[in-house]
């Protein structure tokens, strides 16, 4: 099945013959690897006028290989037939980075399981390899924990728009057909005021809901329960606790809450402390490993379990900070990697690089990056034309060796990425534009465009 995928995007036109490209052998030494982080990507492909050859250590390696010769695979509408153009070609590869991921935010605007496939199948076709599923956040709750019903039954926009444990389980199954990890991400302490319209005594009041209430064990007593929820409809080892913009506000506010810091000798950013503190534990404790956003790294440094990956989305140092200190860390800089920034274009994008800066020891600790797409402006009507083909750009600066950076040289590649993108049914929309989206200016080939 894992291969039988491939020979749709092989041989798109039906009815037409093989050509000279009569068969490929395909070696894989491990074929029953498990998707993880660190997961051995590498291939090579030799292909002959006749022939191909297929060579890696792990059925991961191997689809990218398939990927690799879908692409070179073009069709002669004169002979009607399949050829491999300038053969023999002999290619050994292998990703700059282990983790390349896309956000996807399920909580702006709900996105259909349908939707999520789709958008997986796609991620495949440039070789991103992990999605960071912002399952939920303060808009609301899709998420149907089995332990905590009400948190999705009174938080989600509607009915409608809900994911079963079992829907996850699909989705995560789906993604590692396809050599796709999924780390799902629980925003905490911040981010969370969809919580309260189901468990109002984990927040400090009705009118100012968050961050979620540290002075009360039922919070920390829920937040273990949906991270186990989360735990068995997954199988990837890290966890993400966001972390990320939480204002201590509320938590003043609150005579209760106000009270049980004094009787603690906190201050309320040394509460937020307390608070990721607890939440990393229950990371921990469950043999997960925590990746936070950067406002952690900002706060805390060195307090921080060594096992937390910083994920960082600022600019500045950081990442240089974070890897100097021995954390691993995940570059996502905004604005040049946020895809929802539309003004940006793919050559802007192509110019980050998460190793910026960094000794080669410190970018040694550097597991990847990725282009975060965030729904306040997205649903399923445009998501597609939003993440590509800019999101090839970055695709590309994770895989390829750090010499590839030329603008001049990607840009024949992106135009004929998102040619083959809109072939194989994905929206992918002119690598011209001057913003993200936008329709064509006119008629014209896509090559043009």
């Amino acid at each position: 099945m894992a291969y039988g995928r491939y020979k749709e995007q092989l041989f798109p036109h039906t009815g037409a013959q093989a050509g000279s490209l009569k068969s490929c052998q395909v070696t894989v030494a491990d074929g029953s690897a498990k998707l993880v982080l660190g997961a051995d990507e590498s291939y090579t492909l030799d292909v002959s006028a006749t022939g191909c050859k297929i060579t890696a250590k792990t059925q991961f390696g191997a689809y990218h290989a398939m990927e690799t010769l879908s692409q070179l695979v073009v069709f002669n509408f004169d002979s009607d037939a399949y050829v491999v153009k300038d053969t023999p070609w002999s290619i050994t590869d292998s990703p700059r980075f282990e983790h390349r991921e896309v956000l996807l935010d399920t909580s702006r605007h709900f996105q259909p399981i349908a939707s999520l496939k789709n958008i997986i199948t796609s991620f495949t076709y440039a070789k991103i390899n992990t999605v960071h599923w912002h399952i939920v956040d303060e808009q609301s709750f899709p998420y149907g924990s089995p332990t905590y019903p009400k948190l999705a039954k009174m938080g989600a926009y509607s009915n409608f728009e809900r994911f079963t444990q079992q829907d996850v389980k699909d989705v995560v199954e789906y993604a590692r057909q396809r050599g796709v990890r999924v780390v799902v991400e629980i925003d905490t302490p911040g981010h969370a005021a969809s919580w309260c319209k189901g468990h109002p005594e984990i927040c400090p009041s009705p009118t100012c809901l968050m961050p979620l209430n540290p002075a009360t064990n039922a919070t920390f007593d829920l937040i273990k329960g949906l991270f186990k929820d989360v735990q068995d409809a997954t199988i990837d080892g890290i966890f993400h606790i966001g972390g990320d913009e939480v204002n201590t506000g509320c938590w003043t506010k609150s005579s209760s809450i106000s009270a049980w810091l004094q009787q603690h000798n906190m201050t309320a950013d040394q509460g937020y402390e307390y608070f990721v503190g607890r939440v990393t534990d229950i990371v921990l404790d469950l043999g997960m490993i925590p990746t936070a956003w950067d406002e952690l790294w900002t706060h805390f440094g060195t307090k921080l379990d060594k096992k937390t990956i910083i994920h960082q989305w600022h600019n500045g140092t950081i990442a240089k900070e974070a890897t100097a200190a021995g954390y691993r860390v995940v570059w996502s800089s905004e604005p040049t990697w946020y895809l929802d920034h539309l003004q940006y274009t793919w050559q802007v994008l192509y110019q980050g690089d998460p190793c910026v800066g960094l000794t080669d020891a410190e970018c040694s600790l550097v597991i990847g990056g990725g282009g975060e797409m965030w729904g306040e402006t997205v649903d399923s009507s445009d998501i597609q034309n939003t993440i590509w083909p800019k999101m090839a750009a970055i695709a590309e600066r994770l895989w390829s060796d750090k010499s590839v950076t030329s603008i001049d040289e990607a840009t024949p590649r992106i135009r004929y990425f998102r040619c083959l993108l809109n072939r194989r049914g994905i929206g992918a929309a002119p690598p011209s534009n001057k913003e993200a989206r936008s329709a064509p200016p006119g008629p014209g080939s896509c090559f043009d465009q």
